[in-house]
């Protein structure tokens, strides 16, 4: 499992942010793919916004990749 944290000044992180920041992928278009081809899911749900406001405790699985959000 991959942990992402939330900048303590924020409240959330963006789901193609967080993305990125884990490491799977490598840039925001890359992101912005998996996300509208329906391949990413948050909390058990596919997801098709980029800019889905992800809190702490949800969790993003991509190809078997399991992203803990974390403040």
């Amino acid at each position: 499992m991959i942990k992402v944290q939330i900048r303590d000044e924020d409240e959330f992180i963006k789901l193609g942010q967080a993305l990125k920041k884990a490491g799977v992928v490598a840039s925001g278009v890359d992101a912005k793919m998996l996300i509208l081809d329906g391949l990413v899911q948050v909390n058990g749900q596919v997801e098709l916004q980029r800019g889905k406001k992800l809190h702490d405790g949800d969790i993003v699985s991509y190809e078997g990749e399991t992203i803990c959000i974390v403040k």
